[in-house]
């Protein structure tokens, strides 16, 4: 039943089946399925083990729980309507069910990665069915990537496939995040023939990327790939304590500096388009609303201080979307959510665990494009991010103390594959 909620969530966030009405009150079908899965997790079962409270536990506990008090602050203090606090609060009781199963079944890797492998063919499959039908889908583009109407364009068009979702930079968005943890199939199964159609599969899913025409969605791709190459030989030379603490700050540097070139872009008029508009409104309204303009208002309030009459959806970052919505302490929150959960998965992919290398490439891809762009507005979006920054943060202990790590010991490559998990790739030491 846990594992059942899980695929529920993974397989609504693909392809959108459940009803969003809900069955009673503020009860949903996917609500719903959740609670199952925690209730029989909890709930003894023979043969199976109970999930005890220390099994919920990750490092993330207190950037999330900030998160969700400065949420409902400024929730219940702007007098907003709570359905965007209820949804936060559904994405993160997915994240500590994840977690829960993860740690009670060990097994459960193959499990995700089939899943995974599910909703990327999914979303793939209606993707290319859309660029070889020619099915109209109300994005196109031209030349070198740009935009253009379709209507207009006659048949130097571009159709940019949505696959199962609204738009095309969404679809990038779901296969940058979810692409890297379908690999985990191709170590679920050892007949060769099995995992060429596994491999098949997943070429399908960054061939269905290419059809979106996303820009940010082929940079985080390509950033996605990278990590997954070089984690094979990346990681011994960040062996020494030095070295792993320079590379850090070195990201946070890079962080920094990226956040700053938003600002001076802000401030330079419209050279970069929409986006530029809407991360200059996004920093104005910030700085006139310090505990934020409420969950899910940011598009809102971005098109009422932007100039020109446009509508904005959100703030077209997801870091500025935070600050704009819940204030410095929310951005600070969600900031502290992205830097635990790529540092733990880092750390676990220089130990070779697979599960932690795929784990960083779908988080870098995903943050990466979540400079340009905020794909987790969308809950099935949101719900997926949260479930991968799950099964990364199940690899890794609950506490800073235990630098030891609470995942098996490490198995060579070339030793048949336990029932516990893929633990290490590469040859054996």
């Amino acid at each position: 039943m846990p594992l059942g909620a899980v695929a529920v969530v993974l397989l609504d966030s693909a392809t959108d089946f459940f009803p969003d009405d809900p069955l009673a009150g503020i009860l949903t079908p996917t609500r719903l399925a959740l609670l199952l899965g925690v209730i029989a997790l909890v709930v003894p079962v023979r043969g199976r083990p109970r999930a005890r409270l220390r099994d919920f536990r990750t490092r993330l506990d207190l950037p999330i729980g900030l998160l969700v008090a400065v949420s409902a602050a400024t929730t219940y203090r702007g007098g907003h309507p709570t359905a965007p606090l209820r949804g936060l609060l559904t994405v993160i009781a997915c994240h500590y069910l994840v977690v829960a199963v993860r740690r009670t079944r060990p097994e459960s890797w193959g499990a995700i990665g089939l899943l995974a492998l599910t909703g990327v063919a999914a979303a793939a499959t209606s993707a290319f069915s859309q660029v070889t039908n020619e099915t109209p889908t109300g994005f196109c583009r031209t030349g070198l990537l740009t935009d253009v109407a379709c209507d207009a364009a006659g048949d130097g068009a571009l159709i940019r496939a949505t696959g199962t979702f609204a738009n095309p930079n969404l679809l990038a968005a779901f296969l940058v995040l979810l692409l890297p943890f379908a690999l985990l199939a191709t170590v679920c199964v050892d007949e060769r023939t099995a995992r060429t159609a596994v491999v098949v599969l997943v070429v399908i899913g960054y061939g269905a990327l290419l059809t979106t025409f996303s820009r940010a969605g082929y940079v985080a791709g390509a950033a996605g790939l990278l990590v997954l190459a070089g984690a094979y030989w990346l990681a011994p030379r960040f062996a020494d304590r030095a070295q792993r603490r320079l590379f850090a700050a070195l990201g946070t540097l890079a962080l920094l500096g990226a956040a700053g070139a938003i600002w001076a872009v802000s401030r330079a008029g419209n050279s970069l388009g929409v986006r530029g508009q809407a991360w200059e409104a996004a920093l104005r309204l910030a700085a006139d609303n310090p505990l934020g303009v409420g969950l899910g208002r940011s598009g809102a309030a971005i098109s009422a201080a932007a100039p020109g009459g446009r509508t904005f959806v959100h703030a077209h970052n997801l870091w500025l979307n935070w600050l704009v919505d819940a204030g410095p302490l929310g951005l600070i929150a969600i900031t502290a959510v992205a830097v635990i959960a790529v540092s733990c998965a880092a750390r676990a992919a220089r130990a070779k665990s697979v599960i932690g290398t795929v784990g960083l490439a779908a988080l870098t891809g995903f943050f990466l494009m979540s400079m340009m762009d905020h794909p987790a507005n969308l809950d099935r979006i949101d719900a997926l991010l949260w479930c991968a920054l799950a099964v990364v943060m199940a690899e890794t202990p609950a506490t800073w103390r235990n630098r030891t790590g609470t995942t098996p010991a490490l198995v060579p490559a070339q030793v048949k594959r336990p029932r516990h998990g893929p633990q290490r790739v590469g040859a054996a030491g």
